[in-house]
């Protein structure tokens, strides 16, 4: 269990570093940055499936299209749903709407335990409990300031938690049905590559935008795979209170590049802060115990 929480904050330092990263692009659009993140996530993604040795998930899948009409539909959708929010992701810092995502990282969680709890059958200990609830209330007082819900928020506190039960009741939760994302992902990525200015940016004078759109790859591909790997290895509810350490960080990007939290939104921050600080205190008090349990 420590090293998919390892992960998944990992994962959560890795896309707080892209959403500012994004900024570092100009003057490519969101969707020239989406596209050519997606491209380049896809052979980052293979040569480290092949490295690793754990090629045979994607071939696994592969043959499961000759006997199981379903993933063709599946597959699809679940590509869709990611893209979604990966768009969405690189979209928003770059048109205003970054606390409207953050705010949807910050209901997502709530959503992602609900779920565990009533479907996966999930036991929260008394200090989750207590942590769902401190960020139960934040979202409350963020939704209550905000006056109801916007559309960027819904799209990720509701996509999200769908994208991953979609993939484990049809057993493509795997770096292979990561793979299939990013394949089926392909031509529309392309497509928002080459769809503007950026290109010909690339074969001018600026020599830093290509290794920056390099480096986007990687950075996109270590983040996606360390929250694929995180949520294989923890419960539903727990990878979902672990969502809460990106939000964070979002808020943070946020400041960097030139937004505000209003006096009355730092209720729901602080909220989340402390939820945060509670699992932390769990998690501390687990791993000092775990060597005195295996004490003989």
């Amino acid at each position: 269990m420590q090293k998919g929480i390892f992960l998944s904050i990992l994962a959560s330092v890795l896309f707080g570093s892209m959403y500012y990263y994004t900024t570092l692009l100009e003057p490519l659009t969101g969707e020239e940055v989406y596209g050519w993140r997606m491209l380049l996530t896809l052979p980052v993604m293979t040569l480290f499936l092949i490295g690793t040795k754990d090629w045979g998930l994607v071939r696994s899948i592969a043959l499961r299209l000759r006997n199981e009409w379903r993933l063709y539909l599946v597959l699809p959708a679940s590509s869709l749903l990611l893209g979604i929010q990966l768009w969405l992701f690189l979209w928003a810092p770059l048109h205003g709407h970054a606390m409207n995502v953050s705010l949807g990282y910050f209901m997502m969680p709530l959503v992602m335990v609900l779920i565990g709890r009533l479907y996966y059958k999930d036991k929260l200990s008394s200090l989750q409990k207590l942590a769902v609830l401190m960020a139960a209330l934040g979202v409350i007082n963020a939704v209550f300031q905000a006056g109801g819900f916007a559309w960027t928020s819904l799209v990720v506190c509701l996509g999200y938690p769908y994208y991953f039960v979609l993939r484990s009741k049809f057993k493509i939760d795997n770096l292979g049905g990561l793979w299939f994302d990013m394949l089926l992902m392909s031509p529309l990525a392309l497509y928002f590559a080459l769809s503007g200015e950026g290109l010909e940016q690339m074969t001018g004078l600026q020599i830093q935008l290509p290794l920056l759109i390099l480096l986007l790859g990687v950075l996109s591909a270590s983040a996606l795979i360390s929250y694929i790997l995180a949520s294989k290895m923890l419960s539903f509810s727990l990878f979902g209170l672990l969502g809460y350490v990106e939000p964070v960080l979002l808020v943070v990007v946020a400041f960097v590049i030139g937004e505000t939290i209003a006096a009355q939104e730092w209720p729901t921050y602080l909220a989340i802060w402390l939820s945060l600080s509670v699992l932390a205190l769990e998690g501390t008090y687990k791993m000092r115990r775990q060597p005195m349990e295996t004490c003989p």
